[in-house]
């Protein structure tokens, strides 16, 4: 593994810690536990976000996997234009928010106010934005051959669904 690489690993490390710490935080921080953080969202169509969740994680873990084993930093380029090293901003955009996401929700569940609920939203919308930069930068790859780009472009497109039109656009409707 590579100097990039294994710098893109420290990213997710840390950055996986701290989306899991600050939801592990943010569920103990309620009374209502998870279910206060559902909002609006009705109780028939939780099951499916569950499901989702798993087949994001899923998706995570495939093109995690293809960019930290099967690229080679030093010959990626994307669109012509960026190499390796765009994807430390892009797991940075997915992974700072995701760990604001549940405390930012959590304090606006306590305190309710338009500017927090407008954080949060813009928050949820900056996942997004990491998440289809992630799928577009994929795509920019000039190596697109083997099952696991492959995986890794399908699981990114899942991922950024879930996170920019689930998350984003759907929960965030639904919650108020």
């Amino acid at each position: 593994m590579a100097t990039p690489q294994i710098v893109l690993l420290i990213v997710n490390i840390i950055g996986g810690a701290a989306v899991i710490g600050s939801y592990i935080y943010g569920l103990n921080a309620q009374s209502g536990g998870a279910s206060i953080l559902w909002g609006g969202v009705p109780e028939n169509i939780r099951p499916v976000y569950t499901v989702s969740m798993v087949l994001s994680a899923l998706g995570y873990f495939a093109f995690i996997y293809f960019i930290l084993f099967r690229l080679d930093p030093g010959e990626v380029s994307i669109a012509g234009t960026f190499g390796f090293s765009i994807f430390f901003s892009i797991f940075i955009l997915i992974l700072l928010p995701s760990a604001l996401w549940m405390p930012l929700t959590n304090f606006y569940v306590g305190t309710p106010s338009t500017g927090t609920w407008v954080i949060v939203r813009i928050i949820l919308a900056l996942v997004g934005i990491g998440s289809i930069a992630l799928v577009l930068a994929l795509l920019g790859l000039q190596t697109r051959e083997g099952v696991a780009y492959w995986l890794a472009v399908a699981g990114s497109g899942y991922f950024a669904f879930h996170t920019a039109i689930l998350d984003a656009v759907v929960w965030a409707h639904l919650f108020k």
